[in-house]
């Protein structure tokens, strides 16, 4: 187990003493009316959203900056970064006026890139990943004589945070039953709970993750930190393959439970606070929401106290029309079937008579088979059992339902594919393939598709997330199978076999 350097004691007097009012402002505690009377709790949003960069990541970069020796921050600082904590550091920078370098990785969004050249940094862009960047600011920081800002793995970074938790408490000196943050690398998480638990232990504090980046949830089960394979980017504020020592020495000693939530329930998350606040947060600004939801629903729980921190607003605009596709299920608000129904006279009028007076949110038909029609149709609803009645309404009444709110192929790819089954595409196999994105991206990954088998369906839709997703389907002949696989192998992207998932097998195959 690694061992905590400094004490609780210490973490509290450099929270308290922290200097970070010369850039941060002490952001709102604000009651979620439509949110709270929804879950029948008393939800606050901490609206760290609304600080100079959009993200409460300034307050650790200036507690660390502000403290260097003035020679050492004479020759400048260095940081790796997706965004956030780059902006923090730049803006930290221009206040002190030393150089800042921010190494960034290629797939950044142009939005973020602007807003750390706008304070004056100087942006490197580089690789892949955080990892990538990370790896070769540390190289420059040797090669020119400049000091490494962590975005998290800081004792100073970490108590900058951790001026969030005192705010909270100043703000609400009444009973708090929890509180939520979004975990990355673990640093505004190991600050709030360093504090909370020397000042009021008797308050939860509980750490958020997203499901395919649940670094901090996995090492602190196991008890000792683990290094993530890979990440998903949907919450690229928070996508971080490894937790840093301090952090997570503080969060096995603080922190009393871990949430992990999908990308469908931190969309939902994103829409419930627009709906209270009419701001936008990013996929890792809304993850604490979506933990208090998880968290009421899980522990049944009533009436109480819980305080969320809106981490961040650093929004790229291309990824809404996602984010509006995938918040009302989410929130389970939508549910999205496939229902068979006879090609003959009065079949479609009984099916559009078991949906009655329902939003239809989409309809997708398109003729095939002179016997049967096959329906993808998107169907809001006011909650999950409403959807378990109508397939079984529909089946009731012989028209057969399948339920495909939950299938990835039919919430990504199939509701924008039109044309309906392919005959003459024998020996076809699908695959679901995930690449980085970033300009050029889907041209690689088709040079990398061109092969002896021929394509037979491709769909992608540039959705502003940080992976583009694909769906492909190829002509694969029996005696070809191993060499197939050998080539799915070697082209390095992750991928998952598709060619029996039902959406596709009724729909396309």
């Amino acid at each position: 187990m690694t061992q905590v350097t400094l004490s609780i004691n210490d973490y509290l007097n450099k929270i308290k003493n922290s200097r970070v009012y010369d850039v941060a402002k002490i952001t709102p505690l604000e009651l979620q009316p439509n949110l709270s009377k929804r879950i029948q709790n008393n939800v606050f949003l901490k609206r760290e959203d609304m600080q100079p960069v959009f993200s409460f990541k300034l307050r650790g970069a200036y507690n660390k900056m502000a403290q260097l020796p003035a020679a050492t921050l004479a020759k400048g600082v260095i940081a790796a970064s997706a965004g956030n904590h780059a902006q923090g550091v730049a803006l930290s920078a221009q206040k002190l006026g030393c150089r800042a370098v921010i190494v960034m990785p290629t797939t950044t969004p142009q939005i973020k890139i602007n807003a750390v050249k706008s304070r004056g940094a100087e942006v490197i862009l580089f690789g892949d990943s955080y990892t990538d960047a990370y790896t070769r600011a540390q190289e420059l920081e040797k090669t020119e004589g400049l000091t490494f800002v962590h975005p998290y793995d800081d004792p100073d970074v970490i108590a900058g945070q951790g001026t969030i938790a005192l705010e909270i408490l100043n703000q609400h000196p009444g009973p708090i039953h929890a509180i939520f943050c979004c975990v990355g690398g673990g640093g505004l998480l190991a600050g709030v709970a360093a504090y909370i638990k020397a000042m009021r232990p008797e308050i939860r504090v509980i750490g958020v993750e997203a499901k395919d980046a649940e670094a901090m949830t996995q090492s602190l089960k196991l008890g000792h930190r683990v290094m993530l394979d890979q990440v998903g980017l949907f919450a690229d504020g928070a996508a971080v393959k490894q937790v840093g020592e301090h952090t997570f020495a503080l969060c096995q000693q603080y922190v009393d439970e871990m949430i992990v939530v999908d990308n469908d329930a931190i969309c939902a998350a994103i829409k419930d606070v627009f709906e209270d606040t009419r701001s936008i947060l990013e996929p890792a600004g809304a993850l604490a929401t979506a933990g208090i939801k998880e968290y009421a629903k899980r522990n049944q729980l009533r009436d109480e106290t819980l305080i969320g921190i809106a981490s961040g607003a650093n929004m790229n605009f291309d990824r809404l029309r996602f984010i509006a596709e995938r918040a009302e299920v989410g929130e389970k608000r939508e549910a999205v079937l496939a229902v068979s129904i006879p090609e003959q006279p009065g079949a479609f009028k009984t099916f559009c008579h078991l949906l009655g007076d329902r939003n239809i949110t989409e309809f997708n038909y398109r003729y095939s088979d002179p016997k049967i029609a096959h329906i993808f149709v998107g169907v809001a609803i006011a909650d999950p059992s409403e959807a378990t009645n109508l397939v079984a309404a529909l089946q009731a009444k012989g028209l057969p339902a399948l339920d495909l709110t939950d299938n990835e192929v039919a919430k990504l790819h199939l509701r924008h594919l039109v044309g309906g089954h392919a005959p003459q595409a024998t020996n076809e196999v699908v695959f679901r393939f995930e690449f980085p994105e970033k300009p050029g991206a889907l041209m690689k990954f088709l040079d990398t598709m061109g092969h002896d088998w021929n394509i037979s369906l491709f769909h992608y839709r540039n959705h502003g997330a940080d992976f583009g997703r694909v769906l492909v389907g190829m002509q694969v002949p029996p005696a070809d199978t191993n060499q197939f696989h050998e080539f799915l192998d070697q082209l390095g992207y992750p991928h998952w076999d598709e060619t029996e998932n039902p959406a596709y097998k009724l729909f396309l195959g």
